[in-house]
């Protein structure tokens, strides 16, 4: 079977994924960039513009595996944009422009479904009111065998942890402290148990860790 995977989920040092006061202008809230600090210089982002530049090394190591492999996406609908509630603005069609970097179907988990969205190359986002494991169902018969990737954010994570439905998942762990946001590991206390951890440092200060369910 297909695995599901997270990939590039960086995290700061108090355990918060995102900002607070997510906006239009700010997509991690107060955070700004600084989760991603370590990703936006390697090459493998630097491709996703197109763009033949970049860094090598051990971030470029991690952030490049995010794409083999996959064959359909999971987000939560604030990984696809800022509205809360009934949708105001169907027009809004994410953070991407008009060729997003995913490339495959993209489930948009939220509790206002809405038409789906067909963009260029290849990308077609489906707004679906689902359960992880209902939704999982619709991705991985999306994926024709491939794998699954969970895109985020933080909440969308958690509730595929809680439902122990992660097979593999790479956290950037940031030299940083937010203070307040959107935490990863609320409600997960022993999640150790079922993966075995790998970690690996960066000059960049980031601690890649690698969760692989045992």
């Amino acid at each position: 079977m297909s695995k599901v995977r997270v990939h590039n989920l960086a995290v700061s040092l108090d355990g918060f994924a995102t900002g607070d006061g997510q906006s239009l202008e700010a997509p991690f809230g107060h955070a700004g960039g600084r989760l991603m600090e370590w990703f936006f210089p390697t090459r493998a982002f630097q491709s996703m513009n197109g763009k033949d530049a970049g860094s090598e090394g051990v971030d470029n190591a991690y952030a490049a595996a995010w794409g083999p492999g996959i064959g359909a996406e999971i987000m939560g609908r604030n990984k696809f944009g800022p509205q809360r509630g009934p949708w105001s603005d169907e027009e809004w069609k994410g953070w991407w422009g008009d060729n997003p970097p995913f490339h495959t179907p993209v489930f948009v988990l939220t509790h206002h479904p809405r038409p789906t969205l067909e963009m260029d190359g290849g990308n077609t986002f489906h707004f679906v009111d689902a359960s992880p494991a209902e939704v999982l169902a619709q991705a991985r018969e999306a994926a024709g065998g491939l794998d699954v990737r969970i895109g985020g954010g933080p909440s969308t994570v958690r509730q595929f942890l809680a439902a122990d439905l992660i097979d593999h998942m790479h956290v950037a762990l940031v030299p940083i402290v937010l203070g307040r946001g959107v935490r990863l590991w609320d409600g997960l206390e022993s999640l150790e148990s079922r993966f075995t951890i790998e970690s690996v440092t960066s000059p960049s200060g980031v601690t890649h860790l690698t969760f692989t369910r045992r």
